[in-house]
């Protein structure tokens, strides 16, 4: 029941979301959605930790309700594709 709460309100843009943003590699990402910003907010240090372990510089992250249709920004190079990505989205 409550996935589907938590897509209606996702499809609403109403849903809460952790936006991530790193410095080495510049990207922006999203995780969610969360049908409470305590619920992202629960799960914001989780989401931190895992991309310190790969590597990445955190600089800012906020708790919003958006409907980001990329989950991941980066203005990085894409190496696989040989030029710079300006946006790609992940799984």
């Amino acid at each position: 029941m409550k996935e589907l709460l938590v897509s209606s309100m996702d499809f609403l843009g109403m849903a809460w979301w952790v936006e991530i943003n790193t410095d080495t590699p510049r990207c922006t990402y999203f995780f969610g959605p969360f049908l409470t910003e305590a619920e992202a907010k629960a799960d914001q240090p989780g989401y931190i930790e895992d991309l310190e372990k790969e590597g990445a510089q955190v600089v800012g992250v906020e708790i919003k309700r958006c409907k980001p249709t990329n989950l991941t920004i980066s203005d990085e190079p894409n190496p696989s594709m040989g030029t710079w990505s300006s946006v790609y989205t992940t799984s």
